[in-house]
């Protein structure tokens, strides 16, 4: 207990003698350790992250309880671990600095807004092409990006970088169309590319009665955060794929409301971007910090 007050009193006793460049210090290493967190937040990045940390836990615990054996092991599978790391996620740290190097300094400082207008726009025509394909038993399926990029599935497929329209997505879908049995990426409100290779989930627990369609829709959930839109060819039901777990047999409706519900909150336009809410923290401190020194002077 004396050891976190003395934290605080440590802490607050420095508070005043924080200057400028420390306050943008600070706000530069949180907006790095938020584009890592970005980086792992896939379901396979998160599980290896969990079992690091719990590494950590345990080699601080043998530390504290002298369990030097533990301990001596501990650290040696943590050293081996770190390039370990590197070598297991070389393929997200390739595509994590392509992503950096291909995007504008509006993109990488999150300035750039989407219109809700546009989302709203791409949600009804999805919804329409989807009833339709439902009753004809047409196959379909639809991956909506959200903050994880899908830039390894994009480069499978085909560039079409196109507004969405009920009728383009049809036409991708027709039976005997050349993309007609890959998947469509739905990226800034537009149709961005079809015919992309999507992975198949490995689940167990999966329906015995679901084909490729839905286990490849299932796959990409678990390995992004991306919404997944699909038309059974079979039944003509519609599905909607989200973090690993499928839900089946939605009405055009449910539907519209469920991809409202989960591509607005995240694509619509953010009232500030990173440099404004940083301007915006930094004069707040500013104030703080002059109203401290007024104090002392009185």
């Amino acid at each position: 207990m004396a050891a976190i007050m003395n934290f605080f009193h440590e802490l607050f006793s420095n508070i005043p003698t924080i200057k400028f460049t420390d306050a943008l210090d600070i706000l530069i290493v949180a907006f790095l350790i938020y584009q890592c967190i970005n980086l792992i937040h896939s379901t396979s990045a998160a599980r290896i992250a969990k079992g690091i940390i719990l590494l950590l836990l345990l080699t601080a615990l043998t530390e504290t309880f002298h369990l030097y054996a533990m301990n001596f092991i501990l650290s040696k599978i943590l050293e081996l671990g770190m390039i370990a790391l590197v070598i297991m996620f070389q393929p997200e740290l390739r595509r994590a600095l392509e992503r950096v190097g291909g995007k504008s300094w509006h993109e990488l400082l999150a300035l750039r807004k989407q219109e809700p207008k546009q989302i709203d726009a791409m949600v009804s025509a999805t919804v329409a092409a989807c009833e339709i394909m439902s009753k004809e038993r047409v196959g379909a399926l639809m991956a909506f990006e959200r903050k994880i990029p899908l830039d390894e599935y994009f480069k499978s497929g085909t560039v079409i970088n196109a507004e969405v329209s009920e009728q383009l997505i049809r036409n991708i879908f027709f039976p005997k169309a050349a993309l007609h049995d890959g998947a469509v990426i739905m990226r800034d409100s537009r149709l961005a590319a079809a015919g992309c290779v999507l992975p198949l989930s490995e689940n167990p627990h999966l329906s015995s009665d679901l084909g490729t369609r839905h286990r490849a829709g299932v796959g990409m959930s678990e390995a992004t955060d991306a919404v997944v839109v699909i038309v059974s060819e079979e039944t003509g039901t519609i599905s909607v794929a989200i973090g690993g777990m499928l839900k089946r047999h939605l009405a055009p409706k449910t539907l519209e409301r469920l991809l409202l519900k989960e591509l607005a909150p995240i694509q619509g336009p953010t009232p500030q971007g990173f440099l404004e809410k940083g301007k915006h923290l930094l004069e707040k401190a500013k104030d703080v910090l002059v109203r401290k020194d007024d104090s002392h002077e009185k």
